[in-house]
């Protein structure tokens, strides 16, 4: 019965921190590596950006903004999953002592 106890903003949490987790991943694997990285080790162009020489810098900085954004939502969805799992405990105990 705990899975019931759960509110729907954990679930809509969840699905947006898989979402936003999902958009991470992509920007990762758009970036450039320093080195060449596999692209280089296969034959690809791993010295090139498809999004130009200055995308580096941008993607660098929303890659840091959006694993800031990831983590604030993983806070917050601790948070509301404490406090459900804490409502029906106090309703349950205060139910039972009087």
């Amino acid at each position: 019965m705990a899975l019931l106890a759960v509110s729907y903003a954990a679930y809509a949490l969840n699905f947006a921190i898989i979402g936003v987790a999902l958009f991470l991943c992509l920007i990762i694997l758009i970036q450039r590596g320093k080195g060449g990285g596999l692209v280089g080790a296969f034959g690809g162009a791993g010295g090139s950006s498809a999004f130009g020489s200055r995308a580096g810098d941008a993607f660098t900085n929303i890659t840091l903004g959006v694993a800031a954004f990831w983590v604030v939502l993983i806070l917050i969805e601790v948070k509301v999953v404490k406090a459900d799992a804490a409502g029906p405990q106090q309703s349950i105990t205060g139910g039972a002592s009087q």
